[in-house]
């Protein structure tokens, strides 16, 4: 497996740097920076692009909504450039919450506006004309415009990767993405994810070969089971924010994954709890397994299993976000992880 992990750069940003100018020196092989409501991701890529050398960087993940597609396109070349070929492409529909309560734009017809964002970047990479009629998008806008070209060197080989966790947008990553960037993903129910993902594979004449399956996932390491115990309680709040706190009172794709994976009633009673303000309550239903079944928490000897797990479920790169108080303690652990991966060969 290849590994990865996520860093953003709204709060300790030189705290941030200094885990990816380490993480690099580790041989991890891909850091991927997000937005959510934080800062932005490429002028973060940006200035990474000039302190790193080897590691691919990527945008984890650009949201539809905030930009428009020649605007994504844009910076995506420019990334590229800037790292020497360093760059991955990350997109998202992110959710409501978000793209309505924070840009103002609305969320209606994610598929489509995720279909038709990655035709019109893919006309930018090759160095066409841009010209697209579209449900979401024209371009040019019917008078007197006419189509354009960018003027930067085009490169149609940046891998572009889809964050979805919805069996229609699954099935559309299978079909035009070259990477998927998973989440909630527990490796024993997988079929949930990979049912829809390799139906879009087939739509496209395609197979599991021809798509980087990168999943991600918190690792920490336990000294026995006692500390492990406290480790998952103190887990169960954040879970219960994922379950209950994500997206709107209407739409949470995460709760909706956990569902399709096995824990429906469990993640319905945490989100009906969380809604009700009930926050200690809703962190109460959460279940050790449902912790354990989604993290690389435990024992190293656990650990190291549960990544042979991951491995042999799909998953092509693991993203790792290493525990730990200080910048220190976040790469000792990553460090570790990086030696069991390994280890699997």
């Amino acid at each position: 497996m290849r590994t990865a992990t996520t860093v953003e750069a709204s709060r300790g940003w030189w705290d941030t740097l200094d885990f990816v100018l380490e993480a690099e020196k580790l041989g991890l092989d891909d850091c991927w920076v997000a937005e959510a409501w934080g800062s932005d991701a490429p002028s973060v890529l940006g200035y990474l692009a000039a302190r790193t050398e080897r590691i691919r960087l990527g945008s984890g993940i650009i949201q539809l909504g905030t930009r428009s597609p020649v605007a994504i396109a844009q910076a995506a070349l420019t990334l590229s450039e800037l790292s020497g070929g360093r760059f991955a492409l990350g997109l998202g529909a992110s959710g409501p919450q978000v793209i309505e309560g924070l840009h103002g734009v609305p969320f209606a017809r994610p598929l489509t506006r995720m279909r038709e964002t990655v035709a019109i970047i893919r006309q930018a990479f090759a160095g066409e004309k841009i010209s697209f009629t579209g449900k979401e998008f024209e371009i040019p806008l019917p008078g007197d415009a006419r189509p354009m070209r960018l003027s930067t060197t085009p490169n149609p080989d940046i891998p572009i990767h889809l964050a979805t966790l919805s069996p229609k947008l699954l099935e559309l990553t299978g079909e035009i993405a070259d990477g998927w960037l998973g989440t909630s993903f527990v490796p024993e129910g997988a079929e949930a994810y990979f049912s829809h993902l390799d139906a879009g594979l087939a739509k496209a004449g395609r197979s599991r070969a021809d798509l980087d399956v990168c999943q991600g996932a918190e690792v920490a390491f336990a000294r026995d089971e006692d500390e492990l115990r406290g480790m998952v309680a103190g887990r169960k709040a954040e879970l219960a924010f994922s379950l209950g706190g994500m997206g709107s009172a209407k739409t949470n794709f995460y709760n909706n994954a956990y569902s399709r994976q096995g824990w429906a009633e469990a993640a319905a009673a945490v989100r009906e709890r969380w809604q009700a303000g009930d926050r200690e309550g809703a962190a109460a239903l959460v279940t050790d397994e449902m912790v354990l079944g989604t993290t690389l928490i435990g024992t190293e000897p656990m650990v190291a299993r549960r990544l042979a797990v991951w491995r042999d479920a799909g998953v092509d790169t693991v993203r790792l976000y290493p525990a730990g108080e200080t910048v220190a303690d976040r790469l000792a652990t990553l460090g570790r992880a990086l030696d069991l991966v390994r280890a699997l060969g």
